[in-house]
């Protein structure tokens, strides 16, 4: 028995020719039969909050311009979602950068506004830096260590999470709870007065 020739989608094969013999408009052809199966499928293989509509036309525009490249009469649905694979990888990397980033230096932007009101005090902010003071004074004496190694020492979180025996992703968690209770803190003695220990 003779084995049987893959079938080709022939008017998706001709326009592809007729876009690589620089007929944009051939193009939309491609587009149009693809764009709703990618816009699914980088839905469903994407992190949550990834932009599907400019992942798509990130995927078209980057095919369209390696188009000499796809050998006419192979799969070209599987060319695309290659293509498509590594742009969603981009830009899965693009946005744990800017995860990592805010993690790391979203502190450090806090410590600087911080001094820079110190700077600049007003009765009110004199007032809050003394509250946030008493605050960082309540916590408990492995919670203020944690403080003084991160703004005062400026230790970085690899080391912070060997000295403290966890992992970074401990140490980022520990210290994102710990400013959630000075803030807490600072709101409640600012509005009634109060005075208490964090344990």
């Amino acid at each position: 028995m003779a084995e049987q020739e893959p079938t080709t989608d022939q008017p998706l094969e001709d326009a592809i020719r007729r876009a690589q013999c620089g007929e944009t408009r051939a193009y939309e052809c491609v587009v149009r039969r693809f764009e709703t199966p990618l816009r699914a499928w980088l839905a469903g293989q994407g992190p949550p909050g990834i932009d599907v509509d400019d992942l798509a036309q990130r995927t078209f525009v980057a095919a369209y311009s390696r188009l000499s490249d796809y050998s006419p009469n192979t799969c070209f649905e599987a060319w695309l979602y290659t293509i498509a694979r590594y742009q969603l990888k981009t830009e899965t990397t693009r946005l744990r950068r800017i995860a990592d980033y805010h993690a790391r230096y979203a502190p450090d932007l806090l410590q600087r506004e911080l001094d820079r009101r110190a700077n600049e005090p007003t009765e009110f902010q004199s007032n809050r830096l003394e509250v946030l003071q008493g605050c960082v004074d309540s916590l408990a004496e492995h919670l203020q260590r944690f403080i003084r190694w991160r703004y005062d020492e400026e230790i970085p979180l690899e080391e912070m999470a060997q000295r403290s025996d966890r992992s970074v992703a401990a140490v980022k968690k520990q210290l994102w709870q710990i400013r959630q209770r000075l803030q807490q803190c600072v709101e409640r003695r600012s509005i009634s007065g109060e005075e208490g220990d964090f344990a």
